[in-house]
C-alpha cells in the first residue's frame, strides 16, 4: 500500500483546538499518563525556545478500531480522571495514539488546564511563564508551574496582578478566541500607563523600567504569535485501512528497538515525491564526516543549510528547505510576504554539497593540533556546536579578502568562551541561531562584541575545575584540548605525542587516590594530561611522580624536565609539590590547587587576552608589554588618587564611552566602581595612559620620575608599534621587535625606581 504512511506537521495552534475537540485516544496497550510536574514544565520550555519535540505516530481511526483497540480518552480530558473509554459521549475521535502519547496529554494539561490533579498528586498544577525572566533570557527561571492554592487562584482570576507580576498563565494560549491578544494589550497598556504616571510624578528610573517591561510586552506578543501560529509539531499518520495487527506490529517494533523517528526522516519522506533521494544523498557524504561520533550528523546538514539560508536551524525551520516551500516573513515595517526560499532541487543539491563541505572543513580545523586540539572525537567539548561552528566559517569566507583574518579570531574566541561557560550542553538550535546572528554582526562590525564573551571573561575564574572529572563534558575536554595546542609533550621521550597514541594519564595515579583519598577527585582534569600510550602503561605505569621525576631529571637535567612539564601546565612550584616524599593527601591537595591556578592563568593568557596565535617568543612580549601598562596604571592612580576627574578632559570624554559601551554590553557590570580612577583606568590604552602623565597641566608631578618627555614619548611609540603589530597579527620585522624589546626594558627600570 504506496499511502501507507504520510508525513506532515501540524500548527501548535490547530493542535490544541483538535486536542479540546476530543480528536485523539489513547489504545489500552499504551501506559498511563506518568509524567511528572517538571516533565511537563520542560516540555513548555523547548516549545516556547522552539526546539524541536520529537514527532508523533498517529493512525488515522475508524470506530472498529476504536473498538478492537478499546481506546479511552487523554487523561483529563472529562475533567475528571481520564479513565473513560472514546465513546463515553464525550470528543470527535480520529487518531489513535501510538507514539507521543505523554506529549499530547502534557500539552493538553498544560494549555487547557482541566480541573484534575497530576497522577499522585493532590492539587492541580498551574503552568505559566515569567514574562520578565523569559525576555532577560533566564529560561529556566522563566517557566514554572505552581499549585492551584488560594493565593495562586486569586492570580489566575486577576490579570492586574498576572500583569504586575508578569505571571502568563499558558491556560490563556488554549482558551482560543481573543483571550491571548487581548491579555498581550492589556499587560503592555498596564505598563504602558505605569510608565506615564512615573514619568508625571518625576521618578526617572520607575519610568524607564515601566517602559521596558512594556517594550517587553509587544515582544512577547509577537514571539507568542510566532510560536502559536507557526510551531510545526511533526507527525506521521499511519493509514486507517492498515490491519489492526500490522499496526499493533509497528508499534511493537518501534518500541522494542527504541526507533525514534526524526526530522531527517521526515524531511526524506517529504522530499522524495520532488525527485530527491535524501538517504542516498547522506550515505555518500557520511564518510566524509565520520570523525565525529554522533548519529545526528545528517540533521547536522540540514540544520547548517538552514543557518546559511535563513540563520535558524530548528526543526519547523529545517521544513522550509524544501523545494519550493513557501514561507511567511516579516518585513521590518511589519508586512508579510511569502518567500521560497529553495526554488528546486538543483539549488537543494547546491546547497547540501555546501554544507557538507563547511562541516568537513569544520571537523578539519576542530580536530587540528594547532588550531582547537580536538585531536581525536572522544575530546571534542560539544558535538552540537557543528553546525554553527560550519557556518560560521563558511560565512567568514563570504568576507573581504582582508576581514578574513580577523574574522577566524573572533569565532575562535567566541568557541572557546560557549566550551568554558557550557553554552552548548543542552537543547541548542535556539542558542546556535542566536549566535550565528550575533557573531555575524560581530564580524561585520568591532562595536558589535556578542554579550556572551563579556560572560566568559567574568566567571573563567569561578570555573570548579577539580569537579571537573568525567570525560566528554565541554569544560574537561576544553582543558585537554588546550593541553594539546599548547604542544604538550611526552615526559619520557620530549616528543609532542602521535594523536593516534595518545592516553589520558592520570599524574598522580588513580590506586593511589582509591586508597588515600576517599573520593574520586583523583579523576579530576587538574591530575591529567596527555602522554603517549607507552610513557603512560609500561614507564609511568603506577608510579607517584616523586619515584619517576628524580629519574628524569637525572637523565635529562632540571631544565628540560622543567620545560616539558610547563608544556602541561604543570609550574615548578607544582614540580615542587610532585616530588614530595612522602606524597600525602594534604599534598595532592596543594598540587591540584596549584595546577588550577596555572590553568586559569593559562585560560587567560591564551584565550582572554588572544595570545593562543603568538609563538612563545611573542606571547612572552606581549605579557611584558602588559606587565609595563599595569605599571604605568598603578603610578597614574598613585599620583591622582581616586579622583577620575583630574585626568585631560578629552581621556574622561573617551574612557566614559567605552565604560557606557560595555556596561550595555553586560547590565551586570558594576558601574560605581568605573566612576573612580582606579576602575576607569582599566579602560585605558597605551596613548591614554601616555597623555595622562604627559599634559601640561600634570606633567610636573611625573618629571621627577620620567625625567625627559620627549624620551618617554618616544618609548611609547616603540611600546604601541610593537603591540599593535602583535595584536593586529603582522609579522614583527627586527627593528620593531628590538624598539619594543629597548622600550620594556626602559619602562622597567623606570617604573622599578
Amino acid at each position: 500500500m504506496k499511502d501507507a504512511q504520510k508525513p506532515d506537521h501540524i500548527s501548535l495552534n490547530t493542535l490544541i483546538n483538535r486536542l479540546k475537540e476530543g480528536r485523539f485516544v489513547i489504545p489500552d496497550f499504551q501506559r498511563e499518563f506518568e509524567w511528572r510536574p517538571w516533565d511537563i514544565k520542560d516540555l513548555m520550555r523547548s516549545i516556547f525556545l522552539d526546539y524541536y519535540i520529537g514527532s508523533m505516530l498517529l493512525w488515522k481511526g475508524k470506530r472498529e478500531n476504536f473498538n478492537a483497540l478499546s481506546c479511552e480518552i487523554l487523561y483529563g480530558f472529562d475533567n475528571k480522571t481520564g479513565q473513560h473509554p472514546w465513546n463515553y459521549n464525550g470528543g470527535k475521535p480520529e487518531y489513535i495514539v501510538l507514539d507521543g502519547q505523554q506529549r499530547l496529554t502534557a500539552l493538553y494539561y498544560a494549555f487547557i488546564a482541566p480541573d484534575v490533579p497530576l497522577p499522585n498528586r493532590a492539587n492541580r498544577a498551574v503552568y505559566f511563564i515569567h514574562v520578565d525572566k523569559f525576555m532577560d533570557e533566564h529560561y529556566d527561571e522563566a517557566f514554572q508551574y505552581d499549585w492551584l492554592s488560594r493565593r495562586f487562584n486569586k492570580i489566575l482570576n486577576d490579570r492586574k496582578v498576572q500583569y504586575d507580576e508578569h505571571i502568563f498563565p499558558l491556560s490563556v494560549v488554549g482558551a482560543g478566541g481573543w483571550d491571548l491578544p487581548n491579555w498581550v494589550q492589556g499587560y503592555e497598556q498596564y505598563w504602558g500607563k505605569a510608565a506615564s504616571d512615573a514619568q508625571g510624578r518625576g521618578n526617572a528610573a520607575e519610568a524607564e523600567s515601566a517602559k521596558r517591561h512594556a517594550q517587553n510586552a509587544k515582544a512577547f506578543g509577537e514571539h507568542l504569535k510566532g510560536i502559536t501560529e507557526e510551531y510545526q509539531i511533526a507527525y506521521i499518520e499511519l493509514n486507517k485501512d492498515i490491519a489492526v495487527d500490522k499496526v499493533c506490529d509497528i508499534f511493537t517494533q518501534i518500541n522494542s528497538r527504541g526507533i525514534r523517528l526524526d526530522v531527517f526522516d521526515l524531511v526524506n519522506a517529504l522530499i522524495k515525491p520532488k525527485g530527491l533521494q535524501l538517504k542516498h544523498m547522506w550515505r555518500k557524504a557520511a564518510p566524509r564526516l565520520e570523525f565525529v561520533d554522533t548519529e545526528k550528523m545528517n540533521v547536522y546538514i540540514l540544520q547548517v543549510m538552514s543557518i546559511l539560508r535563513q540563520s535558524y536551524c530548528s526543526p519547523k525551520y529545517l521544513y522550509y528547505l524544501l523545494p519550493g516551500q513557501e514561507k511567511q516573513v516579516r518585513d521590518p515595517d511589519g508586512t508579510k510576504r511569502k518567500e521560497v526560499l529553495i526554488p528546486d532541487i538543483v539549488d537543494f543539491e547546491k546547497r547540501w554539497d555546501e554544507a557538507v563541505v563547511a562541516l568537513e572543513n569544520a571537523i578539519r580545523l576542530l580536530r587540528h593540533p594547532q588550531e582547537f586540539g580536538a585531536v581525536s572525537s572522544q575530546y571534542l567539548p560539544y558535538v552540537s556546536v557543528l553546525p554553527v561552528f560550519a557556518a560560521l566559517q563558511a560565512q567568514s569566507t563570504t568576507l573581504p579578502a582582508n576581514k578574513r583574518l580577523d574574522a577566524q579570531r573572533k569565532i575562535r574566541y567566541w568557541y572557546w568562551a560557549s566550551v568554558f561557560i557550557n553554552r552548548y550542553s543542552g537543547s541548542v538550535e535556539s542558542t546556535s541561531a542566536r549566535d550565528f546572528l550575533d557573531v555575524k554582526a560581530w564580524l561585520e562590525d568591532d562595536a558589535a562584541e556578542p554579550v556572551l564573551l563579556q560572560e566568559f571573561k567574568i566567571h573563567f575564574k569561578n570555573l570548579e575545575l577539580r569537579k571537573e572529572n568525567k570525560k566528554g563534558t565541554s569544560v574537561y575536554n576544553g582543558i585537554f584540548n588546550l593541553l594539546v595546542l599548547q604542544g604538550a609533550r611526552d615526559w619520557m621521550t620530549g616528543n609532542v605525542p602521535q594523536y593516534d597514541d595518545l592516553d589520558d594519564h592520570h599524574i598522580v595515579p588513580a590506586s593511589w587516590g582509591a586508597r588515600n583519598l576517599g573520593n574520586n577527585s583523583v579523576h579530576t582534569i587538574l591530575n591529567r594530561t596527555p602522554l603517549s600510550a607507552d610513557t603512560n602503561r609500561n614507564i609511568i605505569n603506577d608510579r607517584l611522580p616523586n619515584e619517576y621525576l628524580p629519574e628524569l631529571i637525572s637523565n635529562n637535567g632540571e631544565k628540560a624536565v622543567r620545560a616539558i612539564l610547563e608544556s602541561h601546565f604543570i609550574s615548578q612550584v607544582a614540580q615542587e609539590i610532585l616530588m614530595r616524599d612522602p606524597f600525602t593527601p594534604d599534598d595532592f591537595e596543594a598540587f591540584i590547587s596549584e595546577r588550577q591556578r596555572t590553568i586559569q592563568d593559562a585560560i587567560e593568557n591564551l584565550l582572554i587576552k588572544e595570545r593562543l596565535d603568538l609563538s612563545p617568543q611573542l606571547r612572552e612580549l606581549d605579557e611584558n608589554i602588559e606587565q609595563t601598562e599595569l605599571g604605568l596604571r598603578q603610578i597614574i592612580v598613585k599620583t591622582f588618587g581616586e579622583d577620575a576627574s583630574q585626568l585631560p578632559q578629552h581621556i574622561q570624554q573617551k574612557v566614559g564611552e567605552r565604560i557606557q559601551g560595555a556596561a550595555k554590553k553586560n547590565p551586570a557590570m558594576d558601574t560605581e566602581r568605573y566612576q573612580t580612577l582606579p576602575g576607569m583606568i582599566e579602560f585605558f590604552d597605551l596613548r591614554d595612559l601616555q597623555d595622562a602623565i604627559t599634559s601640561k597641566t600634570y606633567w610636573a608631578q611625573f618629571e621627577s620620575r620620567f625625567s625627559n618627555k620627549e624620551m618617554l614619548m618616544a618609548k611609547f611609540s616603540q611600546l604601541v608599534g610593537l603591540r599593535n603589530v602583535i595584536r593586529h597579527s603582522r609579522t614583527v620585522d627586527d627593528i620593531t621587535r628590538k624598539e619594543g624589546e629597548a622600550a620594556i626594558l626602559w619602562f622597567k627600570q623606570v617604573l622599578g625606581k
